[in-house]
C-alpha cells in the first residue's frame, strides 16, 4: 500500500509540473495572438450558428450565438439574430431584450429598428411600437408601409382619432384601399359606430360593385349590431349577382330558422350546401359546432345529421364528409351507423390516425373485442409512435383473458409515453391485468401510480381495495381507500358493497351489515349475485343463519358461481372463500 502511495504522489508531482509549464507557455503568448485566436473561434461560433439557424435548428442556433456573445458583445448583428430567433421560439420577452440591445447599437440599422417595433407589437406595447415606425419615417417619410404599420400600432393601443388620421393621410397618397378601409371599419365597430363603419365599406362598394367580398362585409357589419333587415337586404344584392352564393344562402337559411320558417330555412341551406363551390372545409366548419351541441340538446341530432348527409352527398369521394358523419353519430349515440362511416373514411383515406383512433373508441365501448384487436394491431404497425394504438391493444387483449400481451401492449404504450390522463388509464388498466395474472405486486405498485397521478380516481381505489380484501392483505389500507371512495361518489353501492366486505374481512359485522344495506336499497345491488352472496355471509356471521341462507340460495338463483357457495348452501354454514 505504502509503495502505491509513493508512485501516486510522484505521478501527481509530474501532473502539476507538466500544468505549471503549460500555464508558463500559455503566459509567453503574445496578446495580438491571442486576440486573433479568440477572434477566429467567435467566427467559427457565428458561422456554425448561421448554418444550425438556415438549417432550422433554432436551439442549437441560440446556443451558438449566445456563446458568440461570451467573446465579442459588440456585435450588432448577433443581437439582432438572437431576436429573431427567440420570435420564432415563441419567447416574446428574450426577443424584446436582444431586439433592444440591437437597435440601441446601431440605430441607423432599418432592420433592427423594424425587428424592435415587431417584438414591442408582439409584447403588446404598441405605443413603443407607434414610437419606433415614427422614427423610421423621419429617415423614410414616403415609405407607405411604415405610415400602416403605425397607424395599425395606434389602433392597437386604442389611440383611435390618431390612428385614423394616420389612415386618412395614407389614403390620400395611395388612394381607395381595401385594407386601409378594413382598418378604418375596425376602428369605427370598436368605436361602436357602425353606421361609419357601413359608409367606409359602401365606398369600396362604390369602387368595385361586382366585388362581392365587400358586400359580405357590409352584411356582417349590419348583423354584428344586430339590423337582420339590413342584413337580409344586403344578402339579398348578393344573390342577386351570385344566386348560389353559399354564405349568403346560410345566412338567409339562418335567419328564416330564428322566423320560424323551417321549410325555407333547409331550402336555402340545401341549396348553399349542394354548390361544388362551397368548399368542404368551410362546410365542416358550419356543421361541426352540432357535435358540440348534441351533449346538451339531443334535439340537433336530426339537423346535425341531415347537414353531414348533405356533405357526403356533395362530396361522395371525400374521407372528410364520412368522418364527419361518423362523429355525428358516434355523438347522437347510433354507433353502428357510426362505425359504418368511419370504416367509409378509412376506405378514402387511411393515413388519419384521428379516425382509426375513433374506430378503435367505438368498438371498446360496444364490446367487440374481436374487432378491436384486428384494428389495434393494424394501428401499431401502421402508427408505431402512436400511444393509443398499444393502449386500445391492451384492452382488447385483455377483454380476451390474454393477459401476457394486454401487458405487453400496455407496457409498450408507457415507453412511447402520452398525455398524463391517458398514462394513468394504461396504469389502471395495467393493474387490473397484472391483478387477473396473479403478479399481485405489480399489480398494486400499478394502482399506486395512479392514484399519485389521480389522488382522486375512486375507481382504481373501489378495485384496489376490494383485490387487497380478497386476498386478506394490507385490511386497513383497503378500509381506508374503499372509504375514500365512497366519499368520491356517495350513491354508489357497487362502492358500498366493497366498503361491507372489506369491514366483513375485518371482522366488524355490524358496520359491514349496516353498509349492505345501504347498498340493497338499490336496485342493481338487488340484482348483482355477488352482493346477495356477500349479504350472506355477513348475516351468518350475524347468527342470522336462515336469512343467511335465503341469500344465498338467492344469490345462486341470480347466477352466482364463487367456489365456496354451492358447499355453504349445502353444508349450511360460512365457508371462508379467500379467492373469490
Amino acid at each position: 500500500m505504502r509503495i502505491t502511495g509513493i508512485l501516486i504522489l510522484a505521478l501527481s508531482g509530474m501532473i502539476a509540473a507538466s500544468c505549471g509549464s503549460q500555464r508558463k507557455s500559455a503566459a509567453l503568448i503574445p496578446a495580438p495572438l491571442q486576440q486573433e485566436i479568440l477572434a477566429q473561434r467567435a467566427d467559427s461560433l457565428f458561422f456554425a450558428a448561421q448554418r444550425s439557424k438556415m438549417l432550422g435548428d433554432y436551439k442549437t442556433a441560440i446556443t451558438q450565438y449566445s456563446d458568440y456573445l461570451r467573446l465579442n458583445r459588440d456585435n450588432a448583428a448577433v443581437y439582432y439574430e438572437l431576436s429573431r430567433l427567440f420570435m420564432e421560439a415563441r419567447n416574446p420577452q428574450y426577443s424584446l431584450g436582444f431586439a433592444r440591445r440591437a437597435a440601441a447599437m446601431d440605430s441607423t440599422n432599418k432592420w433592427y429598428q423594424m425587428a424592435l417595433a415587431e417584438a414591442f407589437s408582439v409584447n403588446e406595447m404598441f405605443d413603443s411600437a407607434a414610437v419606433v415606425y415614427d422614427r423610421l419615417m423621419k429617415a423614410s417619410p414616403q415609405d407607405d408601409d411604415l405610415l400602416f404599420n403605425k397607424g395599425l400600432s395606434l389602433s392597437k393601443a386604442r389611440k383611435f382619432a390618431e390612428a385614423i388620421a394616420i389612415f386618412d393621410t395614407l389614403e390620400a397618397r395611395v388612394g381607395l384601399n381595401d385594407e386601409i378601409v378594413f382598418q378604418k371599419q375596425r376602428i369605427f365597430m370598436r368605436l361602436d359606430l357602425p353606421d361609419h363603419a357601413a359608409a367606409e365599406v359602401r365606398r369600396l362598394i362604390a369602387q368595385e360593385p361586382e366585388e362581392l367580398r365587400y358586400w359580405g362585409l357590409l352584411a356582417e357589419i349590419y348583423e354584428a349590431v344586430d339590423r337582420p333587415a339590413q342584413a337580409k337586404g344586403v344578402y339579398d344584392t348578393i344573390l342577386m349577382i351570385d344566386p348560389q352564393h353559399p354564405r349568403a344562402l346560410i345566412a338567409i337559411a339562418n335567419m328564416e330558422k330564428k322566423n320560424g320558417n323551417e321549410a325555407r330555412y333547409r331550402a336555402f341551406l340545401l341549396k348553399a350546401f349542394h354548390n361544388p363551390e362551397f368548399n368542404i372545409d368551410e362546410k365542416v366548419s358550419f356543421v361541426y359546432p352540432y357535435l358540440q351541441m348534441l351533449e346538451t340538446d339531443t334535439t340537433k341530432k336530426a339537423e346535425g345529421i341531415m347537414l353531414a348527409n348533405l356533405i357526403v352527398e356533395s362530396h361522395p369521394d371525400d374521407a372528410k364528409a364520412y368522418a364527419l358523419r361518423a362523429d355525428m353519430y358516434s355523438q347522437a349515440n347510433v354507433p353502428d351507423s357510426a362505425l359504418i362511416n368511419y370504416k367509409l373514411a378509412l376506405d378514402l383515406d387511411s393515413t388519419r390516425f384521428s379516425v382509426w383512433y375513433q374506430l378503435m373508441y367505438l368498438y371498446s365501448r360496444t364490446e367487440q373485442p374481436d374487432s378491436l384487436l384486428r384494428v389495434s394491431s393494424h394501428v401499431m404497425q401502421q402508427f408505431p409512435r402512436e400511444f393509443m394504438g398499444y393502449y386500445f391493444n391492451g384492452l382488447a387483449n385483455y377483454f380476451k383473458q390474454r393477459y401476457d400481451a394486454a401487458a405487453f401492449a400496455l407496457n409498450g404504450a408507457l415507453g412511447i409515453g402520452g398525455e398524463k390522463r391517458f398514462v394513468a388509464d394504461v396504469y389502471a388498466l395495467l393493474g387490473d391485468t397484472y391483478h387477473a395474472s396473479g403478479l399481485h405486486s405489480r399489480s398494486d405498485s400499478c394502482y399506486e401510480i395512479v392514484l399519485g397521478m389521480r389522488p382522486k380516481d375512486h375507481i382504481v381505489m373501489n378495485n384496489y381495495s376490494y383485490y387487497l380484501s380478497m386476498r386478506g392483505e394490507k385490511l386497513e389500507k383497503a378500509e381506508s381507500l374503499a372509504r375514500t371512495a365512497i366519499e368520491l361518489k356517495p350513491d354508489s353501492p357497487t362502492y358500498m358493497d366493497t366498503y361491507a366486505w372489506i369491514l366483513f374481512r375485518l371482522g366488524r359485522y355490524r358496520d359491514a351489515k349496516l353498509w349492505i344495506e345501504k347498498a340493497l336499497e338499490f336496485t342493481d345491488a338487488q340484482q348483482d349475485p355477488d352482493v346477495l352472496e356477500h349479504y350472506g355471509d355477513i348475516l351468518f356471521n350475524l347468527n342470522e343463519k336462515e336469512k343467511a341462507m335465503q341469500f344465498w340460495q338467492l344469490a345462486k338463483a341470480k347466477g352466482a358461481n364463487s367456489h365456496g357457495l354451492a358447499r355453504k348452501i349445502a353444508e349450511k354454514r360460512y365457508i371462508k372463500n379467500i379467492d373469490r
